[in-house]
């Protein structure tokens, strides 16, 4: 039987990368999700979630990322540049012959997707908190999958003593150092993180950021997935399901919307039945892989 998604949100904020940002107005809000993933105020936010089944789980020991040396503490956004390359690191894949796949947000044409930007490694971490066995391994895999299907560089930086939430910064010198904060994966309980409550089984999302005048580009992300969720599936052997749902996660991570096909693995609803990505997915994941260099960010 399938289980329905809810819809996705689709506010925008731009800022100028070499002046403070100011606040923004407050935003215009209609129901898209029972809590936002919002990663900062002045950032653009993507997000989105699975439903499937509830169920319990156990905990991990948290490890402790090492400190970084601080940088000005006035700045409110990295120095730009952060690794980037005079061009991309990788190609995206040849996109089967498929219009099934919808983008979360686009740029100014209304046609271009927003996308990571190609010319710099995705910097991805892990919260072990609540995390379930072999939640590394199955991380790392993941992330392999996503480099193979968008041609984008996904880099596994190891764990981190951050901790998932709905109030997540883009900027973090402290922890990270003068860069965009790493994509974030992690575990939660729905007491933890509300917005799993009932079917919810993840959220993933990115904040995106322009220069003025120039375009949008994803700088950093966060999935969160059902710790309670993952243990009775892993329990039940059904790690490929586990696997499914963290790879739809990053879907929408780099861009990737909803669907109405339960073929696709961005289907708005799910059976259960299909665990990678199909070719509409794949289409989209390959022009969300040639996006713009942006070495402003």
């Amino acid at each position: 039987m399938s289980q329905p998604w809810d819809d996705q949100p689709t506010q925008r904020y731009l800022i100028p990368l070499w002046d403070p940002p100011a606040p923004p107005p407050p935003p215009r809000r209609r129901r898209v999700w029972p809590t936002l993933l919002a990663l900062v105020v002045v950032l653009a936010v993507a997000a989105g979630g699975w439903y499937l089944g509830t169920g319990r789980t156990p905990s991990l020991p948290l490890v402790t990322q090492p400190s970084v040396a601080p940088v000005e503490a006035t700045r409110t956004v990295p120095t730009p540049g952060h690794e980037e390359s005079d061009e991309p690191l990788g190609t995206p894949p040849a996109a089967p012959d498929s219009d099934v796949y919808g983008f979360i947000a686009t740029q100014d044409d209304g046609v271009t997707p927003v996308a990571y930007d190609p010319c710099r490694p995705v910097e991805v971490v892990l919260s072990t908190d609540g995390a379930p066995v072999d939640a590394e391994a199955m991380v790392v895999d993941a992330l392999a999958r996503m480099t193979e299907v968008t041609g984008l560089q996904f880099r596994y930086e190891g764990t981190t003593d951050e901790l998932p939430g709905s109030d997540r910064a883009a900027y973090q010198p402290d922890r990270y150092g003068d860069r965009w904060a790493p994509v974030l994966v992690g575990w939660r309980t729905p007491e933890q993180e509300p917005a799993l409550a009932g079917d919810v089984a993840g959220l993933g999302g990115s904040a995106s950021a322009g220069p003025e005048g120039g375009p949008v580009a994803y700088v950093t992300g966060s999935v969160t997935l059902d710790g309670p969720e993952y243990q009775t599936l892993l329990a039940d052997g059904d790690e490929a399901l586990g696997r499914a749902i963290l790879l739809h996660e990053l879907g929408h991570v780099v861009g990737l919307a909803h669907v109405w096909d339960e073929d696709q693995l961005m289907a708005a609803t799910t059976s259960g039945d299909v665990l990678d990505f199909a070719d509409g997915d794949l289409a989209g994941l390959a022009r969300l892989g040639a996006g713009a260099c942006v070495p402003q960010l």
